[in-house]
């Protein structure tokens, strides 16, 4: 007998009650989708990391405004995840001083061929990144949303808080002002890899078919 997953709604209603559980799994389902988005952003995967982090501590101390549309919670976290991109320094800092207070984890391995991967990862990044951060910041957001995570205007317009047609006006401008960076004017996807789970450690990236 195949059992009925939560949806996101449902979820949320029990996390907004208390139940970390319930904000657990809220976790394992979209922490992938916001690394891969805090990474495309960065191009550092250990930051990327560091900002998923925060990301959800800063949902989970929001949980209890949050009431998904459409039962999907990833529009808002993404939303919550720009919000942490614009203030990154600031952010970091908080998690960073508030996992000092915590005893020390214990020692992982971290494969070789897993780091070099990674390390490929961040240098084909930070190439895409050289064009993408000569646009402006609005332009930036709409295409990592709307290219990178896969998200449709609806659900970016949500992330963004904006209307759905400014969504759609902004994303027309912004591969408009790429075209003119680049030979092709589009976003080359990175090399699809593993996601961010609860209390793992893993490679940054992953294709946006796989994140959802």
């Amino acid at each position: 007998m195949t059992s009925i997953l939560p949806t996101d709604t449902e979820l949320w209603a029990r996390a907004a009650d208390g139940d970390t559980e319930a904000f657990g799994v809220l976790f394992d389902r979209h922490a992938p989708a916001v690394y891969n988005h805090c990474f495309r952003r960065t191009a550092d995967w250990s930051e990327a990391e560091d900002l998923t982090s925060v990301v959800f501590l800063e949902a989970w101390r929001r949980h209890r405004e949050l009431r998904p549309d459409r039962d999907s919670a990833l529009p808002w976290l993404l939303g919550v995840a720009n919000n942490v991109l614009r203030n990154r320094n600031r952010s970091l800092r908080r998690h960073r001083d508030a996992l000092a207070r915590l005893p020390p984890p214990s020692a992982e391995p971290d494969p070789a061929e897993d780091l070099s991967g990674r390390i490929d990862d961040e240098r084909r990044m930070r190439r895409v990144l050289a064009a993408v951060n000569r646009l402006s910041r609005d332009d930036q957001e709409v295409l990592s949303l709307c290219v990178w995570a896969g998200l449709g205007y609806e659900q970016a317009a949500i992330a963004l808080d904006l209307p759905v047609g400014t969504v759609r006006s902004r994303l027309s401008r912004a591969r408009g002002r790429l075209k003119k960076l680049t030979e092709s004017g589009s976003l080359p996807e990175p090399t699809p890899r593993t996601g961010h789970r609860r209390g793992e450690r893993r490679p940054a990236l992953r294709t946006t078919e796989e994140e959802r």
